[in-house]
């Protein structure tokens, strides 16, 4: 057997981050993450986010792929590379002069709860059944990546409580300010080659859509459209799990950098991520009188995909 890495197949994590929502997830992060002035600023004012955007998400997969099913040695390389590249990046406030680095303990906080945040939301209502406690355990888990970027993992929320009360207190810095305004409109209608448009409003703009639409109503207020009916955005991403999961994992596994498929050659056959996986567990995970309560996902007592 192999070295098992950070978060072995027996977490939420290893079977969660498999799914092809987490794409959608990753994209609704990025609005998300947008409206922290200082934390896009960062951004920025350090990368031609216009030019390497598509390079800047599939280096966030990249990294999200290594500490999730590398090796131990591999993550903590990753977790080590982050953590030197943002120790030396900084970035100014334009009103104050302010001189800031984006390695501010406040902004990776930020960074991180809205990415994690995004991934669980968007796995939930796409049909990934979690129970509470399993969502709870996947939030804990992440405390090892807050940890690789350089966050104390006791100061990282541990469960969906400590989330929404994060979000909650952090809520009066956010705002939509021109860096929000740029990394939106890049989502939203990101620059082509005049041969690909017409794959890009059929394909692209659908997904991005989606991906915005799945945003807090806070976040829909900010950026100042009006915020579409929470049901209704459910069922599309139910719809769009459904469909994308029709896709046999193995094809889909073997975009690159093919992490998951080297995590399976590494340690056998039985470490494939695949959500039923965890409603085995429920008797060890859920915590007494949380078995069998109803998830967004709208699954009771077990984690997989919706029928």
């Amino acid at each position: 057997m192999g070295d098992p890495g950070l978060f072995t197949p027996n977490s939420v994590t290893w079977q969660m981050h498999g799914d092809p929502m987490m794409w959608v997830a990753g994209i609704r992060a990025l609005h998300l993450q947008a409206l922290h002035p200082r934390a896009v600023r960062g951004v920025m004012q350090n990368s031609d986010f216009r030019r390497d955007a598509w390079g800047r998400l599939l280096r966030t997969a990249d990294f999200v792929g290594t500490i999730t099913y590398g090796t131990t040695e591999a993550a903590e390389k990753a977790g080590a590379r982050v953590r030197k590249i943002h120790s030396m990046l900084g970035a100014t406030d334009p009103d104050t002069g302010e001189r800031y680095g984006v390695d501010e303990p406040a902004l990776l906080l930020w960074v991180h709860c809205a990415e994690i945040d995004s991934y669980l939301q968007v796995a939930r209502r796409s049909g990934l059944r979690l129970t509470d406690a399993l969502a709870d355990r996947y939030i804990a888990e992440q405390r090892v990546s807050a940890r690789l970027v350089g966050l104390e993992p006791d100061a990282v929320p541990a469960n969906q409580d400590e989330m929404a009360a994060y979000f909650e207190k952090v809520r009066p810095e956010l705002a939509c300010g021109p860096e929000a305004r740029a990394v939106d409109d890049f989502l939203l209608r990101p620059p082509t080659h005049p041969l690909l448009v017409p794959a890009r409003e059929v394909l692209w703009r659908r997904v991005a859509h989606l991906a915005y639409a799945a945003l807090p109503p806070y976040a829909h207020e900010l950026y100042g459209r009006p915020a579409p009916k929470p049901a209704t955005v459910t069922r599309q991403l139910r719809a769009t799990g459904t469909l994308l999961r029709c896709v046999p994992a193995r094809l889909r596994w073997q975009l690159p950098p093919k992490h998951i498929l080297r995590a399976i050659a590494r340690l056998g056959p039985g470490s494939r991520p695949a959500p039923y996986k965890l409603g085995r567990q429920l008797a060890i995970l859920d915590e007494p009188g949380r078995v069998g309560r109803t998830t967004t996902g709208g699954g009771r007592g077990r984690w997989g995909t919706a029928g």
